[in-house]
C-alpha cells in the first residue's frame, strides 16, 4: 500500500510559522510513550514548568503547556478570564489582534477596540487616553504581530495598567524565545504562546501563565468557565500537586518542548536573542540591496518576523510557488489588507541561522529575475 508519508520533503521553513525543528527535538518526541500520570512523566512535567518560568522571567505558580495550538491558549485564556458584560479593551494593528476582539466578543463582553494602522505599532499615547476615558476589566494586546512583523510596546503598556484591578493579557505566540518577554516585570496577568515559532518545536501545545491576580479573578466567577476542556482551575490540578486526571496529556509533544526548551536554555537566551537579531539584519541588508522596501519602520521590527513589500509588476504568490517547488523553501504571504502585497519570511529559533538567510536570498534573487 502506498505511504504518502514517504514522500515527504525536507523544507526550509521561513514562512510565519512553523519554524524548522532541531533534530534533538525530534528525537525527544520519539522516545517511549509514557501514561500521562506516569511518575517519571510527572518529574519530566515539574521541571518543563520550571523552564517555562526562566523563560518567561515569571514566578507565576500556574505556568504551563496548554494541549492545543497557540489558538487555544488564546482561547483558554478569554474564556478563563472574561465573562458576559465585562468590559475589554483589545489593541489592534494586525490578524491575531482581530482574533482577540472575535474571541471576546464571542464570549459576551462589552468590547472595544482600538485600531492602529497595520504595519505600524500600537500608540501608547492613545491606549493613554482611552483608559482615562473608560474603566476596564481586561487590556490585551499582541507583543508580536505575525501578519505584519511589528513589535508592539507591550512593556509601556503595562506601566499603565500598574496598580490597577485591569487584567493584562498578553499574546507571546510568536515572540517567545525569540526577543525577551518579561511577565513580571511588565506587569502582565496573563500571557500565551505558541510551540511552533521560536521554540522550534512542532504545533501542538500552548506554553500559558496566570498571575495571582489573573488566578484570584478566574476564582472569583459568578458563572463557570464556559470551555470545560480548557478550564484552568481544572487544568491546574493536573499540573499542580494534586495530579487530578483532567484530560490525556499529549506526551510526546510535552517531551518535545522539554528539550525545546533545554536547548534555549543552554546556548542562553541572551545569545539566542542575538541570533536572531544578527539573522535579521542580515536578512534585511540583502533584501535591500535588491532593492525591496521592508513595510514596518526600524524601531517597530521583529527580528523573527519580517515583512517586505512584493516589488510592482511580481506575482507574490507565483515567486513564492516557485521557493517551495524549486528550492524547497517556504515563506509566508499576506493577510487581511496585505494580502497580496508582501511577504512574510520568518527567520525563528532553528531557522534563524546565517546558512539559512544565504540560501533564502540567493532563491529569492533568482525567483523574482
Amino acid at each position: 500500500m502506498n505511504n504518502l508519508l514517504d514522500g515527504i520533503e525536507e523544507v526550509l521553513l521561513m514562512g510565519p510559522g512553523p519554524s524548522s525543528v532541531p533534530p534533538q527535538v525530534y528525537e525527544a518526541i520519539g522516545k517511549k510513550t509514557l501514561g500521562h500520570l506516569d511518575p517519571y512523566f510527572l518529574k519530566i512535567m515539574d521541571e518543563l514548568k520550571e523552564r517555562l518560568r526562566t523563560l518567561l522571567n515569571t514566578k507565576n505558580n500556574l505556568t504551563v503547556p496548554i494541549s492545543g495550538t497557540g489558538s487555544a491558549g488564546m482561547e483558554a485564556c478569554f474564556v478563563n478570564l472574561v465573562e458576559p458584560g465585562d468590559r475589554a479593551l483589545i489593541l489592534v494593528n494586525g490578524v491575531f489582534g482581530v482574533r482577540m476582539r472575535e474571541v471576546a466578543s464571542r464570549l459576551g463582553a462589552n468590547v472595544d477596540a482600538l485600531e492602529f494602522t497595520w504595519g505600524a505599532p500600537v500608540a501608547v499615547a492613545d491606549v493613554a487616553k482611552k483608559l482615562g476615558e473608560t474603566p476596564y476589566r481586561i487590556v490585551a494586546v499582541v507583543h508580536a504581530e505575525t501578519s505584519t512583523g511589528v513589535r508592539n510596546p507591550v512593556d509601556e503598556i503595562g506601566a499603565l495598567l500598574r496598580g490597577s484591578d485591569t487584567i493584562y493579557l498578553v499574546d507571546t505566540v510568536t515572540s517567545l524565545g525569540g526577543i525577551e518577554v518579561r511577565m513580571d516585570d511588565w506587569g502582565i496577568d496573563a500571557l500565551y504562546s505558541g510551540t511552533q515559532k521560536c521554540l522550534s518545536c512542532p504545533p501542538g501545545l500552548a506554553p500559558l501563565s496566570f498571575s495571582e491576580k489573573a488566578m484570584a479573578k478566574l476564582g472569583a466567577r459568578k458563572s463557570k468557565v464556559p470551555n470545560w476542556y480548557l478550564d484552568i482551575s481544572l487544568i491546574a490540578n493536573y499540573w499542580g500537586q494534586n495530579r487530578v486526571y483532567h484530560h490525556t496529556a499529549p506526551v510526546n509533544m510535552t517531551y518535545a518542548l522539554y528539550q525545546a526548551l533545554l536547548l534555549i536554555l543552554e546556548e542562553g537566551t541572551q545569545k539566542v536573542f542575538k541570533r536572531h537579531l544578527d539573522n535579521h539584519l542580515l536578512l534585511v541588508k540583502g533584501l535591500e540591496e535588491m532593492g525591496l522596501k521592508m513595510v514596518v519602520e526600524e524601531p517597530w521590527r521583529l527580528p523573527m518576523l519580517n515583512t517586505v513589500w512584493c516589488p510592482e509588476g511580481i506575482d507574490e504568490l507565483a515567486v513564492r510557488r516557485r521557493l517551495r517547488s524549486e528550492f524547497k523553501i517556504e515563506i509566508g504571504g499576506g493577510l487581511g489588507p496585505l494580502a497580496g502585497k508582501i511577504w512574510r519570511i520568518g527567520l525563528m529559533g532553528h531557522t534563524a541561522r546565517k546558512e539559512n538567510v544565504e540560501r533564502f536570498l540567493d532563491a529569492l534573487r533568482k525567483s523574482i529575475s
